[in-house]
């Protein structure tokens, strides 16, 4: 592998820039017309425009990429995540054309890229699986009925394709289920191009614990220990951490090395992360596993010291495991992400324009910012409103916690509005302070501020 072609864009493509280059590979970029100005557009090899700004008619457009990447000469894809990163058709193409498509085998983005199928595996290798339904058919209301019934409700309907909570909507009861259905469908549609939904039986006030992975592609997987995405709105992650704070370290051992056997055993490659939601009534309940790097993936790479992004291209490009990552890492401490969304703190519509300012956590030590954004840049309507990760790296927990909110209150952000007031408030909550946040547990901080402020 010599030269790659990122396909993506924003804090995703500027990442795998700098691991591409400091793997010494020549790199190429896509860019949609409104993202001409971004800054790592220039500072990469090649650059190539694929189309206007929404996505289906640039970073979703499949012959633009591939054109791209015959032009271009590269020997591999990386689709970061997101747009066509789990994508087993764009994968299987990029395959056809004898290059390297940097993630798991399109095999396995088809396997477990449906969810209610991947549920189905998992559970037949003894995994609990919460009640769930298959695939259902879109226009089929008794179907439904009867699909929800036989789950129990309250149910989570779920798109089988697509991931990061988009499309995900709860239903207490019949009278809610088919309008929920429509709606997710509908969302479902437009955002994977594919409507296909499923059921699940709604877990109320869990822990959302997901479990990161490397392989390579002659059997071996490690586990890069856990980060608990707990603190969410609608099913959005807004706050990551790791290691999850309150369970049982031997519990999390136990499941993350539950989790390597059954997909080394399966012959699982490259990267993955396995969701469950936890109680400590029913411990882990598998959900999905994301076959793609994770936007979170920084909060591992702070506790471990291992450049994730940089192993993803070494065991796609066919190096062994125990080349990439000799041994497991020993846990370092504890990290924090925080996502910076551009959206209004108070009714969080979004709020795209232009970074007059833009100053987050410039040279501070131990905290690092992710983006794709400079001073000057516009934020677009076009695309997801993330704007920036900051992580923050402690000694302990407490640590981690004080340097974010330190440096978020330092933070300087003008043209747009940002979600930083709202992440702020969570950090100084004792609901957050005590380790305690469930996947509702966002809902109740702000619902109790906003009585305060009353």
């Amino acid at each position: 592998m010599k030269k790659i072609l990122i396909a993506n864009r924003g804090a995703a493509a500027n990442r795998i820039l700098r691991a591409a280059k400091e793997l010494g590979l020549s790199t190429v970029v896509v860019y949609s017309e409104v993202d001409s100005d971004l800054p790592y557009v220039q500072q990469a090899d090649e650059q190539y425009c694929i189309g206007p700004g929404p996505a289906l008619k640039s970073y979703l457009n499949q012959d633009a990429v591939l054109d791209v990447l015959q032009r271009s000469g590269a020997d591999a894809v990386h689709p970061g995540y997101g747009f066509l990163s789990e994508n087993a058709s764009f994968a299987r193409k990029v395959e056809a054309l004898g290059k390297c498509f940097v993630g798991p085998s399109s095999q396995w983005l088809e396997r477990l890229g449906d969810k209610a199928a991947a549920r189905e595996l998992m559970r037949s290798h003894g995994l609990d699986i919460g009640a769930s339904s298959g695939i259902l058919p879109m226009d089929d209301p008794k179907a439904l009925q009867q699909a929800a019934e036989a789950v129990g409700y309250p149910v989570l309907i779920k798109p089988a394709k697509g991931g990061g909570g988009i499309g995900m909507i709860p239903a207490s009861n019949s009278e809610q289920l088919l309008t929920a259905w429509e709606k997710a469908g509908s969302i479902a549609g437009k955002a994977f191009s594919d409507a296909s939904l499923y059921l699940e039986r709604f877990i109320q006030q869990p822990r959302h614990i997901e479990f990161q992975f490397l392989a390579d592609r002659y059997g071996k997987v490690m586990s890069l220990y856990e980060r608990d995405c707990s603190t969410q709105r609608r099913y959005q992650k807004v706050l990551e951490e790791g290691p999850a704070p309150g369970i049982p370290r031997d519990a999390l051992e136990g499941m993350g090395a539950r989790l390597a056997e059954i997909l080394g055993n399966i012959g699982y490659d490259v990267i993955g992360t396995v969701e469950t939601l936890y109680s400590h009534e029913s411990g882990f309940s598998f959900l999905e596993v994301n076959t793609r790097l994770q936007v979170e993936h920084a909060v591992s790479e702070a506790i471990t010291g291992i450049d994730i992004v940089r192993a993803q291209i070494q065991l796609a490009a066919g190096m062994p495991l125990s080349e990439v990552i000799p041994e497991r890492p020993a846990l370092n401490g504890h990290a924090i992400e925080a996502r910076i969304y551009a959206e209004n703190p108070v009714n969080f519509m979004p709020s795209p324009g232009v970074l007059n300012t833009f100053e987050i956590g410039q040279g501070v030590a131990d905290v690092r910012v992710e983006t794709g954004y400079a001073q000057g840049c516009r934020v677009s309507s076009y695309y997801d409103p993330m704007v920036a990760k900051v992580i923050a790296h402690g000694n302990t927990r407490a640590d981690a916690i004080e340097k974010l909110y330190r440096v978020l209150a330092d933070a300087r952000v003008e043209g747009i509005k940002t979600n930083i007031p709202v992440i702020q408030h969570v950090l100084r909550s004792a609901k957050f302070s005590k380790g305690e946040m469930t996947v509702d547990g966002l809902q109740q901080v702000l619902a109790e501020q906003n009585s305060v402020a009353a």
